[in-house]
């Protein structure tokens, strides 16, 4: 019997089967027919015993069974046989700690993967730059090259440096960002300083591709929310129109706001996006057509997160007749923002 192979079990089965043998000897001093009732009676218990001690090791055997399978990497897995006493009550605590460990891997595989892409990202963006720069500098080797070509490629290399310093430096906000790393202080922003502000580190490029930036401001709006991260946020739009706009283009900046929400709408009049893109803009890094790769990516990334961590939410669509559309809210309640892409 199976239930004899088992310590706890066979140690009190044979301990039973000495006191009944004790009180069967001491009846049979009485009387013959009570020590026959008495042997009956324990027999018959003792019977019984062993069929509910047979069903419950029975049991047991199951739920390691099932824990074995987990153990091996089964998808599946029952515990619902054991409900009642104590068995019941072991098997849902080992189920539901079964459910939290999967749940605890499935993060971290998730986390994993984040790193994994964030490291091929990381390497796909600074690979060509820096490609680049080797070539720039083994030219600049040669004994010809004259002191206007000198520093011609000094510029180029300080530019491929500050593009791969920008980079890297939105990357790690935008990991720290996805990592709920950052903390967002709430302040009063003026949004006419605030595009003034964001404005200011790529006044350069667009002097130098001639572009015209129309204002249109209504009354002086508001809102709430982290200056440094905000203005960043504009930043990186701006930035990602001045790319797609051609030389002697404009932007246009048109902001107001209402009880609901503030809104920074900012459009250019270049090529737009493709209709397969517009879905993805907002994703890391996204590989889709030449548009998306060559500027649409990191910037945009990052500048989604920031208004959605902050109550807000960032849109795109294509401006009419042409261009990009970028539609910037920044709600004023707890009800209006969200980190839903959103794209028309």
């Amino acid at each position: 019997m199976k239930i004899l192979r088992s310590p706890d079990a066979y140690k009190p089965f044979i301990f039973q089967l000495c006191t009944i043998a004790a009180g069967t000897l001491i009846c049979l001093t009485i009387s013959f027919k009570a020590a026959l009732i008495l042997l009956g009676t324990a027999l018959l218990m003792l019977f019984f015993q062993g069929i509910y001690l047979s069903k419950h090791i029975k049991s047991i055997s199951q739920l390691c069974g099932e824990i074995d399978k987990i153990l091996h990497g089964a998808d599946k897995f029952v515990f619902d046989e054991f409900q009642e006493g104590e068995l019941g009550i072991l098997s849902s605590e080992i189920h539901k700690m079964t459910v939290r460990l999967r749940e605890q891997n499935s993060v971290l595989r998730k986390d994993k993967q984040f790193m994994k892409e964030a490291l091929e990202d990381m390497s796909h963006q600074l690979r060509t730059p820096l490609t680049t720069m080797l070539v720039i500098l083994d030219i600049m080797r040669g004994k010809d090259i004259t002191k206007k070509q000198q520093n011609e490629y000094i510029r180029e290399l300080c530019g491929l440096l500050s593009g791969m310093q920008w980079k890297l430096e939105t990357m790690l906000n935008l990991s720290r960002l996805e990592a709920g790393a950052v903390t967002f202080r709430s302040e009063n922003i003026s949004v006419c300083e605030l595009i003034k502000s964001a404005l200011g580190p790529i006044e350069v490029s667009i002097e130098l591709k001639n572009i015209s930036i129309d204002i249109n401001i209504d009354g002086e709006p508001t809102f709430c929310g982290d200056r440094q991260y905000c203005t960043e946020a504009v930043t990186n739009i701006l930035k990602n129109c001045m790319e797609h706009t051609p030389s002697g283009g404009i932007i246009t900046i048109h902001a107001y706001e209402n009880i609901i929400f503030t809104e920074i709408n900012i459009s250019d009049n270049g090529n737009g996006i493709a209709q397969k893109d517009l879905p993805h803009i907002f994703e890391r890094f996204y590989r889709g057509s030449d548009l998306a790769k060559n500027g649409y990516g990191i910037g945009l990334a990052f500048a989604y997160r920031i208004a959605a961590a902050q109550n807000g939410s960032l849109k795109v669509r294509n401006a009419v007749p042409h261009g990009a559309e970028f539609e910037l809210r920044m709600y004023k309640s707890a009800s209006g923002g969200g980190t839903t892409v959103g794209h028309e």
